[in-house]
């Protein structure tokens, strides 16, 4: 079930922000394991701009974003099974699957996390399945006094959509992790 403006995990309360979704339990605990297992196996690599390197290991699939050029570049295919699994999450945020062209399996180890920012411009609605250690998802946009702030619980196997406002005009981040987070992150392209 989605959650839109309710209640969750810890009992805090939604972000009230456009264009963002929040679905507990999007994956059974039964699949958790499997999943982390495949991010393991994924050829991942630390992320890389430029020539700063970030703590968190990634892996691109369908696409990835060469931030040398600045550009969208090709990246090996889907495979079969996050094809698989993009077709579980999709429906469940309101997506067709196939919208969703391009994937990025992350590792966050102990001390990982994300900065402040905005997906690329060139991909569109971007949903995020969060594995392993609970977080929170972090959320801002400037106004003109300073920042606005909200932020999400993400709990264990929970899938998050970010659409519309919450995409546009919000950043997000991940403050770094005491122990071990998979993630996978799905995008549609504009």
């Amino acid at each position: 079930m989605a959650i839109q403006g309710d209640l969750f995990a810890r009992a805090e309360p939604v972000p009230v922000v456009p264009g963002l979704l929040f679905v507990p339990e999007a994956v059974s605990e039964a699949e958790e394991p499997a999943l982390c297992a495949r991010i393991d196996a994924a050829p991942l690599a630390p992320f890389a701009f430029g020539q700063w390197r970030g703590k968190r290991l990634t892996a691109h699939y369908g696409s990835a974003y060469d931030y040398q050029r600045a550009r969208v570049t090709e990246a090996p295919p889907l495979p079969d099974w996050l094809i698989a699994l993009r077709e579980k999450l999709a429906p469940l945020a309101g997506l067709r699957p196939e919208a969703l062209e391009q994937a990025l399996l992350l590792r966050y180890d102990l001390g990982a996390g994300i900065g402040w920012h905005r997906d690329r411009p060139q991909y569109g609605e971007v949903l995020g399945l969060s594995l392993g250690a609970p977080c929170v998802l972090r959320l801002r946009r400037r106004t003109a006094t300073g920042f606005e702030r909200r932020k999400l619980w993400l709990s264990p196997r929970s899938l998050y959509r970010l659409a519309g406002e919450v995409r546009q005009d919000w950043e997000h981040s991940i403050a770094p992790m005491e122990s071990t987070r998979h993630s996978i992150t799905l995008r549609t392209l504009r």
